[in-house]
């Protein structure tokens, strides 16, 4: 970056925006369990006590990048839903898929939601907590009425419950469907075990679409 040190509140956004876009292009490197602070200083061309008076720890970093890879995948939810034709059932499928795909295609944000409750949240202030929850919270949202008003028949109750199932299950699968080299060798060598192997966008399309299927049904009696 051209400025040494920020010294205004835009210098200062640039300099937080030019770490989450450093953090980002090395969680296309590595997973989040193996990205550290001071490989992550080094890239930035920070000291780490630097980069620490911009975001109070390793984790405050990665839950700003969440919030941002959250916000992009909304955005391209919103321009790609295709038509709402057919039956409930029928664009239920399509949406179950377009979900699993457009998940499946941002293994970042998979990463870090799943790490998010077990490490993520962890070593940061109530106040980054806060911070982080409402920015969830407005993420969300936009979420919920794609959903509801490509499936009216589900209300916003159930459009809230369906995406939450989703991300829950693109949550759990996604570390079942990326296995360390020795637990692949196991599933290539045998073909009793290789079924226990996950495949992401199975598993989060055959979810959602047994989940907008019950809601359906549920609505409807």
């Amino acid at each position: 970056m051209e400025f040494q040190r920020a010294r205004t509140d835009e210098q200062r956004s640039q300099r937080r925006r030019h770490i989450l876009d450093v953090t980002a292009a090395m969680l296309t490197e590595m997973p989040v369990a193996k990205l550290s602070l001071n490989e992550l200083s080094r890239r930035v061309g920070l000291a780490k006590a630097n980069v620490l008076r911009y975001f109070e720890s390793r984790e405050a970093i990665l839950l700003d990048l969440l919030i941002s890879e959250g916000q992009d995948w909304v955005a391209e939810l919103e321009r790609t839903v295709p038509p709402g034709d057919g039956t409930p059932r029928e664009r239920g499928d399509r949406l179950a898929q377009v979900l699993a795909t457009s998940l499946a295609r941002r293994p970042v944000l998979c990463d870090l939601m799943s790490n998010q409750a077990a490490v993520l949240e962890h070593n940061i202030s109530t106040e980054v907590a806060i911070q982080h929850k409402y920015a969830a919270l407005q993420n969300m949202q936009p979420l919920f009425r794609l959903v509801q008003q490509y499936l009216p028949e589900l209300g916003m109750e159930g459009a809230a419950r369906l995406v939450e199932t989703t991300l829950l299950t693109a949550t759990a699968v996604w570390p079942y469907s990326r296995p360390s080299p020795a637990l692949q060798a196991a599933y290539d060598s045998d073909p009793a075990l290789a079924a226990l192997c996950m495949d992401f966008t199975d598993q989060v399309r055959g979810t959602a679409e047994v989940t907008t299927s019950g809601l359906l049904a549920r609505q409807e009696h």
